[in-house]
């Protein structure tokens, strides 16, 4: 919205600021960060009073979760909201990739709101249907595949690009829009299974998405794609405000969920952030990268998958409890410990991620 103060600009004056993306990348995270300091306690105050009991606690989970009752849920609307406030303010609005990510994000935080409501409410962890889930969620990730097909260049449309190796597409044909439901759908369960402990969800997404945010930046600026040796996607550099945003106002949320979290994000905002993450990913033609810098999240589906299924098969269990993360709690490990060294992980993949920019 800021950015139409450039038509008061006569290209050497304040207003001129507006038209460089990082001033308005740094002027939405400082937005989002005040949103969530200003905004969450009173939010926090209004769920616990509203939820009564806080989210369910699963009795067959690890007993230091019992010490959890009473915590509220739905701290994602913290998130959400500060991130949606703060792009609709700094970001440009005919921007087709930034309208397309916020579209997935609250399509998936409305999902996870409803799911979070149906738990609290009637006191149960199972909420709503899984298969009910699935299929929303399938929808959503159907328009925004197509939507941002649409608007990519036509030598990159159904295209796969491949980490490292510009010149290697591999065209999917009919194919390209069902593995983009999968990237977002995989990737919006993904964050929402790895979100199970006070703080352990929400860094590796600030962290992931200030990659992405930084590969939207090159991809979509010609120079930099050129020198970088990536495929340049006109428009994706307005991402990188979107993603300050949500940086920002993750740092918001995580003053209030770091250990002991004083409120939960829910699915709410796991489902919307993982969505988000996806919606990215597939708007900047790095879907693979996305697997490589969210490969904390990979980790964390994959063993719940690998669980189900050698138990459906063998009746024996692989992990102690899955995500992974309850597997090491279960070990003995202290939930800081396990939090803080999946950040850890989490950083040196995004520092991975980053290095299939290659610079000559």
């Amino acid at each position: 919205m800021l950015y139409w103060l450039t038509a008061l600009s006569d290209g050497g004056d304040f207003f001129n600021l507006f038209r460089y993306i990082t001033f308005r990348a740094g002027g939405a995270f400082l937005t989002a960060l005040i949103f969530g300091f200003v905004f969450g306690k009173p939010l926090i105050n209004v769920l616990r009073k509203r939820q009564g009991k806080g989210q369910p606690i699963r009795n067959d989970g690890p007993e230091a979760h019992l010490a959890k009752v009473g915590t509220p849920t739905m701290g994602g609307l913290l998130i959400v909201g500060a991130l949606l406030f703060s792009t609709l303010v700094w970001a440009r609005w005919d921007n087709p990739f930034v309208w397309l990510v916020l579209f997935v994000t609250l399509s998936f935080g409305l999902i996870g709101f409803a799911d979070d409501y149906a738990k609290v409410s009637k006191q149960n962890t199972k909420g709503v249907p899984g298969k009910v889930r699935l299929l929303l969620g399938f929808l959503i990730a159907i328009v925004a595949a197509l939507w941002a097909s649409w608007n990519h260049p036509a030598e990159l449309q159904n295209q796969l690009a491949m980490p490292i190796f510009k010149d290697v597409l591999l065209n999917l044909g009919y194919l390209y829009v069902p593995f983009c439901i999968c990237v977002i759908v995989g990737a919006a369960n993904a964050v929402n299974l790895t979100d199970g402990l006070d703080g352990l969800a929400i860094m590796p997404v600030m962290i992931a998405a200030g990659t992405l945010g930084i590969i939207a930046y090159a991809v979509g600026r010609v120079d930099f794609s050129e020198y970088l040796d990536v495929h340049y996607v006109p428009g994706t550099g307005e991402i990188l405000i979107f993603t300050s945003a949500l940086f920002g106002g993750g740092l918001g949320f995580l003053w209030y969920n770091a250990p002991p979290a004083a409120v939960f994000m829910g699915d709410t905002g796991s489902l919307a952030l993982g969505g988000a993450l996806g919606a990215i990913a597939i708007s900047t033609k790095h879907e693979l990268v996305l697997a490589i810098v969210g490969g904390l999240f990979v980790v964390e589906a994959l063993s719940v998958i690998i669980q189900v299924l050698y138990f459906k098969r063998t009746g024996k269990r692989v992990f102690l409890m899955a995500p992974i993360h309850h597997h090491y709690e279960k070990k003995g490990w202290a939930e800081p410990t396990i939090v803080i060294r999946f950040w850890i992980i989490s950083l040196i993949l995004a520092m991975i991620g980053l290095a299939t920019l290659k610079v000559r």
